[in-house]
C-alpha cells in the first residue's frame, strides 16, 4: 500500500536515519512486533522495557510508511466529542478514555526527556467554533469536560482575538497539549532497542503459519520464519488486511508546512476547528506553520498525488483568512493515508479471527501517537495477565 504523496518534512528533514537488514534467518521471541513505524516502535519498546524478548519487522524502512507523514498533534482531545462518547457508552467509560488521552501527554513527555532530540515541546491546544452555530454544542462540551476532570477553559471572542489575533465565536483552551517529530522518535526508539540486542529487521514481510494457542508462526517470503509467543499486528493501517471483518476505513489527509516565519502566540499552541473536516495548525521547533487538514474519502494513489498541490493552496489560503498579517511562504506539501473508526476510537487486543496470541495496535485517528501510549500499557497489561480499565472500551469488545 502507499501511505503517501509528495515530500513529508520529517523525511526530508531527517533522511533515512538508520536502515536494518531483512531477516534472513529463523527467530524466536516472545513477541513480533509487525510494523515499525511510530506505534510500533512505541509498544515494542515498552514491552522491551518490561522484560520482554522482542524483535520488530518492517517490511519498508523504518519509519518510511505513515508515520513520515504524521503532523504529530498530541493531545487529549479525541476526533469524537466527549459529549458523543457519553451517549455511546456512558460518562464513565468516555471520561476514562479522555482522561487516559490526557495523562498519555505526559507519558510521552517523559519518553521524549528520556530519548531525547525528538522536537518535543509542550504546548496549549485551542479548539475553536468554525461558525456562530457551533457554540451552543462547544458549550456543552466545555461543560461535560469541566465535569470529567480535564483541563479546559472558556475562550469568547474578545478573549480569543486579544490572546491570538484572530476571529472566532468562542473556543475551548487547554494547556494539555505537545508536538513532536514522529518519524525521529521512532527512529530513536528502535536505535536504543537495537542496541540493547533487539532484533530490528527492514524490508521483511511476514505473513502468518500457524496461530496455534502457546505459539504464533510466520514466515517471510524468502523461508525464514517467527516463532513468538506472542505477536502484535502495528501495521498501521495495512494491519486492517489481516482481519476479514471491516473496522475503519481509509482516507486521505493533506498537510504542508512553512518557511520559518514569526509565529507570535502560534508558537506554542495548537489550533484546530469544530468544522468536520477540520484545519489544524502547529508550530515546529525551528518555528516553521505545519497546516493540515482537508480530508477526502480518496484512497487510490494517484488521485491523492494529484490533489496535493491544490489542497497546499486551499489550506493556506484558509490560514490567510483566519491569519492575514502572517506571511507564510510554502516548502513542503503532502498526503498521507489515515483510517478512521465510527467512533473515533482506537482497538488494542486481540480479534476473535485470530485467538487470543494476535493482538492488534490500530492506532487509528487524529490522536494517534496519544493512542499508541495508551495501547503500550494497554497490552501490556494484556501480556502480563492483568486488568485493564480501557480493556473493553479499545478493545474489539466494543463491536459485539
Amino acid at each position: 500500500m502507499d501511505l503517501k504523496s509528495g515530500y513529508p518534512f520529517w523525511a526530508v528533514k531527517n533522511g533515512l536515519m538508520q536502515t536494518y537488514a531483512p531477516l534472513h534467518a529463523d527467530v524466536r521471541c516472545d513477541v513480533a512486533v509487525i510494523g515499525a513505524g511510530i506505534t510500533g516502535a512505541i509498544i515494542a519498546d515498552a514491552l522491551a522495557d518490561a522484560g520482554f524478548d522482542v524483535a520488530v519487522f518492517e517490511q519498508r524502512d523504518v519509519g518510511w510508511g505513515s508515520s513520515a507523514a504524521s503532523t504529530a498533534l498530541l493531545q487529549y482531545e479525541i476526533d469524537t466529542h466527549l459529549t458523543d462518547l457519553s451517549r455511546e457508552y456512558g460518562k464513565g467509560q468516555a471520561g476514562l478514555a479522555y482522561r487516559a488521552c490526557q495523562d498519555a501527554i505526559g507519558q510521552l513527555r517523559d519518553l521524549a526527556r528520556d530519548i531525547r532530540d525528538v522536537d518535543f515541546a509542550m504546548s496549549d491546544s485551542l479548539y475553536f467554533a468554525s461558525h456562530l452555530w457551533h457554540v451552543p454544542r462547544l458549550r456543552r462540551e466545555f461543560k461535560a469536560r469541566r465535569d470529567a476532570g480535564l483541563d479546559t477553559h472558556w475562550l469568547d471572542r474578545a478573549d480569543i482575538a486579544r490572546a491570538y489575533d484572530f476571529d472566532a465565536p468562542a473556543a475551548l483552551l487547554t494547556h494539555v497539549a505537545a508536538r513532536i517529530d514522529p518519524y525521529r522518535l521512532a527512529h530513536r526508539l528502535l536505535h536504543r532497542l537495537h542496541r540493547r540486542g533487539a532484533g530490528v529487521y527492514g524490508r521483511t514481510r511476514l505473513e502468518p503459519v500457524h496461530a496455534g494457542s502457546r505459539q504464533v508462526v510466520l514466515e517471510t517470503g524468502e523461508g525464514a520464519r517467527v516463532t513468538a509467543r506472542h505477536v502484535v499486528v502495528a501495521a498501521g493501517y495495512e494491519a486492517q488486511r489481516w482481519i476479514d471483518e471491516t473496522v475503519a476505513r481509509n482516507r486521505s489527509s493533506y498537510a504542508c508546512i512553512t518557511e520559518p516565519v514569526e509565529l507570535g502566540a502560534l508558537a506554542n499552541t495548537l489550533l484546530w476547528e469544530s468544522a468536520r473536516p477540520y484545519l489544524y495548525l502547529r508550530s515546529t521547533g525551528d518555528s516553521r506553520l505545519l497546516v493540515g487538514g482537508e480530508d477526502d474519502a480518496v484512497d487510490i494513489p494517484k488521485r491523492r498525488d494529484a490533489r496535493v498541490e491544490t489542497k497546499a493552496d486551499k489550506l493556506l489560503r484558509r490560514v490567510a483568512g483566519l491569519f492575514p498579517h502572517l506571511a507564510t511562504e510554502p516548502s513542503f506539501g503532502w498526503a498521507g493515508t489515515f483510517a478512521e473508526t465510527k467512533d473515533g476510537l482506537p482497538f488494542f487486543g486481540p480479534h476473535p479471527q485470530w485467538g487470543p496470541r494476535v493482538l492488534f495496535a490500530m492506532a487509528y485517528g487524529g490522536n494517534g501517537i496519544v493512542y499508541s501510549m495508551i495501547g503500550a500499557g494497554l497490552l501490556r497489561a494484556w501480556l502480563e495477565r492483568r486488568a485493564h480499565p480501557l480493556k473493553a472500551l479499545f478493545g474489539f469488545e466494543r463491536l459485539r
